[in-house]
Parts: structure tokens; C-alpha cells; sequence
């Protein structure tokens, strides 16, 4: 069976950046299984699938447009510790979840100088080229649940990222 429309796949990757430092592997775990043309994961990788079968091996580069989106400066602000109630050290690497225009957004202090933080809230791997070794463990049709529910169901349970 090859990966369409309505298919549920599992496969391998190891995730590397244009360096070639590896950034996310399956390697010791379960395979990822995605529900293919839901949108379950990036669309330069689900296009890449498509037609494939079990058992194939690829290589796929993916642009950063494809991938987790170019970096949009207008995402990154300076705010005033003040905004940031009830916590007492500031640093640079904390995330905070953020009510934005765009919904809940995950922002990462990237810079703090005296009373201003400096925010960003682009995806860490935004403008970032990706490259995925993939190999395909599993091909099947996905089940009515899967379908309605727009994304696959592991073995162990409901998993929700």
C-alpha cells in the first residue's frame, strides 16, 4: 500500500539542520505515525511521502518555508519586566506562553538588559533548513476514528502534542 490521501504512516527520521547536527530522532523510540493530508506534520516532509511505501528509505531536504516558516521579526518585542508578574529572575532560554493575536504562541527570552526583556516568538527552528532521513516502518488505511478525529492514534494510546 502506498501513503495517500486517508493513510496512516509510520516511519523513522533522524532531523538534521544544514550543519548536519542532528536536532530530533525517533532512533530508540516508536516510529512517528501521521495522518497523511491532515497536516499532521510539515508540509515539505508530506509531500515528499506521498506515494511511498513501506520499507523506503529517503532523504528529504525541506526550505524553511516548507518547514516551520521563515523568521518574522515583527515576533520578536522588548517588554518591560513588569509584564512578567511573579517571577523573580528573568533569563535568556525561558519560554513563556503568550496570549497573541495569533492565539497561544510559545515565546523565548532571547535577551535581557536592566528592567526590558527582549522576546521572540518565532519557532526555534524557524528559517532554518531541515533535513529528514526517513525510512517508512508502516502503511495502512486509517480508521473512521482517525479520520474524524484528523490525526493517527498510536499503539500505546491517545497521544496529543
Amino acid at each position: 500500500m502506498k501513503i495517500a490521501e486517508n493513510s496512516v504512516a509510520s516511519f523513522h527520521y533522524t532531523l538534521t539542520d544544514g550543519t548536519g547536527k542532528v536536532l530530533d530522532s525517533s532512533e530508540g523510540q516508536e516510529p512517528l505515525s501521521y495522518l497523511h493530508g491532515a497536516g499532521n506534520i510539515i508540509p515539505g516532509l508530506e509531500q515528499e511521502l506521498e506515494g511511498k511505501t513501506v520499507g523506503d528509505k529517503l532523504n528529504v531536504a525541506v526550505k524553511a518555508a516548507q518547514a516551520y516558516g521563515l523568521r518574522d521579526d515583527s515576533l520578536v518585542q522588548e517588554l518591560p519586566t513588569t509584564m512578567f508578574s511573579g517571577i523573580e529572575q528573568i533569563e535568556v532560554g525561558m519560554e513563556f506562553h503568550a496570549e497573541t493575536e495569533h492565539g497561544l504562541q510559545v515565546v523565548t527570552v532571547t535577551h535581557v538588559e536592566g528592567d526590558q526583556v527582549t522576546i521572540d516568538g518565532n519557532h526555534p527552528l524557524a528559517g532554518v533548513d531541515l533535513n529528514f532521513d526517513v525510512e517508512i516502518t508502516e502503511v495502512r488505511a486509517a480508521t473512521e476514528e482517525e479520520l474524524n478525529h484528523g490525526h493517527a492514534h498510536g499503539a500505546g494510546g491517545h497521544h496529543h502534542h
